[in-house]
């Protein structure tokens, strides 16, 4: 009986949406956290071992990382359906877009600084190194000494370079395949398909874990040095939201000068698929609603809304990426180092090859972030201060995401619209 109850109430705290775990337990631990100041002087190492869930968790995440990113690329190529001359043009959309939203997002940071606005202790036994960018040694680092290397060291550079060589290969192995009438590709994707839901369904169960850490690490902050921590962290929340809104900008004036859709138009016929990219945090479960809406509300061809909508989320995160390289000049701010233009250029190379698995992963941004904080020699324990309020800009940013997506169907769509556009 007692164990019917215990189940029923464990189903009932799933059904609550993450982002109310994460709000309740942010609650609990400034309360919690609180009652802990007044024994921070007797009980620092107790006080401290609040943060081992949300140092495991993050732990988890730097493992599933590289092996998540490289199957995600893998899948992508092999599943989506790309035409040559429109596939080009997508290609370069998403590349200009991503790179954009980088610089915008490096701009805000290094003209707000939120990182100076309040001081944050470092992490225990953490240390932070600096790196410089060296063009021909990134040229010569590019190719790993073993196919298994870049998963151990974390090396985004080389992982993309395999994932893209093998995901290449493979599509032309597929598309061969298919003129010839055979259906040995079907295997490999067959087995790519279930080890990517493998990891996938392995980093669900992590991220139900957040609401832990989040109150671990608050609970932990709290008590020892109160609340002047957190002044920079809303202010890097405003310093994120300005530049979303910047991007958001970007994305309405490439429509306006384009397409033919009018930005007034673009904004209320996706409208409900930005909504619900909002409250459900999650681009690829919003991706048949910005298929209707892009189709029916708006009047694109179906060709020019498949590309955007449904191939074009494959590879599109313009929001995540912008907010990762915020993240890492934020935490650089917060450690007061400078980081340089060339360390910086390496935090847009990086973000942009990691945005290139990350659409449709849950909390991307946590996930891919410690390939970014790795590249440029940042801890990753550092993330720990982000996930208190990664569960709000997440919901920012996937907006931004889809907001991308509906950009690049209109760019594709043209200038003059058709007449088989009107929808009937």
């Amino acid at each position: 009986m007692g164990q019917m109850v215990q189940k029923k109430h464990l189903f009932a705290w799933k059904r609550i949406p993450l982002a109310l775990q994460i709000a309740l337990a942010i609650i609990l631990a400034i309360l919690v956290g609180n009652l802990l100041s007044t024994q921070a002087v007797t009980n620092t190492a107790l006080i401290s071992n609040l943060a081992i869930p949300c140092n495991l968790i993050l732990k988890a995440l730097r493992a599933l990382a590289t092996p998540l990113i490289m199957l995600a690329v893998l899948h992508a190529f092999l599943t989506a359906d790309i035409p040559g001359r429109s596939g080009r043009r997508l290609t370069v959309l998403l590349l200009t877009n991503t790179t954009v939203a980088i610089f915008i997002g490096l701009l805000v940071a290094n003209l707000l600084k939120p990182g100076s606005w309040g001081r944050i202790s470092p992490p225990s036994g953490t240390e932070a190194t600096g790196k410089t960018l060296d063009p021909w040694g990134l040229v010569q680092d590019i190719i790993p000494d073993s196919i298994l290397k870049p998963l151990v060291d974390n090396n985004v550079i080389q992982l993309i370079f395999i994932s893209l060589a093998f995901g290449i290969v493979l599509r032309a192995l597929k598309a061969q395949q298919i003129e010839e009438g055979k259906t040995y590709y079907q295997a490999i994707e067959g087995v790519i398909t279930i080890l990517f839901e493998a990891v996938i369904r392995i980093l669900h169960w992590i991220i139900a874990l957040v609401p832990l850490a989040v109150f671990g690490i608050v609970a932990k902050t709290v008590a020892l040095q109160g609340f002047a921590p957190f002044k920079s962290l809303g202010a890097f929340i405003i310093a994120v939201l300005l530049a979303l809104s910047l991007q958001a900008c970007y994305y309405l004036l490439r429509v306006k000068f384009g397409s033919w859709v009018t930005p007034k138009n673009f904004l209320a016929g996706g409208s409900e698929a930005l909504l619900t990219a909002f409250s459900t945090a999650s681009s690829t479960a919003t991706t048949p609603i910005t298929f209707e809406a892009l189709l029916h509300k708006i009047g694109l061809r179906e060709s020019s809304a498949s590309l955007g909508a449904l191939v074009g989320s494959n590879f599109n995160n313009d929001g995540t990426a912008l907010y990762e390289a915020m993240s890492a000049l934020f935490i650089a701010q917060v450690l007061g180092l400078h980081l340089s233009l060339p360390q910086q250029l390496i935090v847009v190379v990086t973000a942009i090859f990691a945005s290139v698995g990350a659409a449709g992963i849950p909390e991307a941004g946590l996930v891919t972030m410690t390939l970014v904080f790795t590249s440029v020699g940042l801890p990753t324990e550092y993330i720990a201060l982000l996930v208190t309020v990664d569960w709000f800009l997440d919901r920012c940013r996937t907006a931004i995401n889809v907001m991308g997506d509906m950009t690049v169907s209109c760019l594709l769509d043209g200038k003059k619209r058709l007449i088989m556009n009107i929808d009937s």
